[in-house]
């Protein structure tokens, strides 16, 4: 059996078997609408997702590594399309994988999955249940795949980040939401992995971590 996210073979995931339709977009079953976050590296088709299930058209951003990221702004509108700050050794704050900065180093930072911050699980009747308010969905294309797509919507002129389209550092990006997918699953918050927007979803097969609800 080929595997299930051609680009990342070492994802434990496996296929959703009960969903539903958000238009014409397959989701899981015990997903709700408004709990959609959309994320992806560049050109992953995170705006063609968000367009087609009717969600919020413009793209938000928040930074992994700040305590209390899940209280953004950004957040409070969904279905959305949000872009991640990633923590990496030597930088006090995330950086997007659209930056100058991660661009001109991509290929020397090291990402440090410590540094994010993530919600406590709850505790009290009243508090809010943060890690299911939402749910996360990861578009993780072949390289190959996001560089066809990239060199077509460069013709476009739309995006500056297509101004320089290069296959390493593609696999590179995808690599890294691959990292951030595995960790907020083990983690507990709510996770879906796909290649391309009308593929079902994937789960993550193995539970999350025992220390995740301390």
């Amino acid at each position: 059996m080929p595997p299930l996210i051609t680009a990342l073979p070492e994802l434990d995931l496996v296929p959703v078997t009960q969903v539903k339709q958000f238009r014409d977009v397959p989701v899981a079953r015990r997903v709700r609408f408004n709990q959609l976050i959309v994320t992806g590296p560049p050109g992953s088709g995170k705006s063609t997702f968000i367009r087609r299930v009717g969600g919020w058209p413009e793209e938000g951003y928040v930074d992994l590594s700040r305590k209390g990221w899940w209280r953004a702004q950004a957040l409070l509108i969904r279905p959305r399309e949000i872009h991640l700050g990633l923590p990496f050794v030597g930088r006090t704050g995330g950086l997007a994988l659209f930056e100058a900065a991660w661009l001109a180093a991509w290929d020397r930072l090291q990402f440090e999955p410590a540094r994010i911050h993530l919600p406590a699980e709850k505790r009290f009747p009243l508090a809010v249940n943060w890690r299911k308010r939402f749910v996360f969905e990861f578009l993780l294309p072949a390289p190959e795949r996001v560089e066809a797509q990239r060199r077509a919507r460069a013709l476009q002129g739309t995006h500056p980040v297509d101004d320089d389209i290069d296959l390493p550092r593609i696999r590179a990006q995808i690599q890294l939401f691959g990292r951030v997918a595995a960790h907020f699953h083990a983690h507990g918050l709510q996770v879906y992995v796909r290649e391309c927007v009308g593929d079902p979803p994937m789960r993550f097969a193995t539970p999350p971590l025992p220390c995740a609800s301390m």
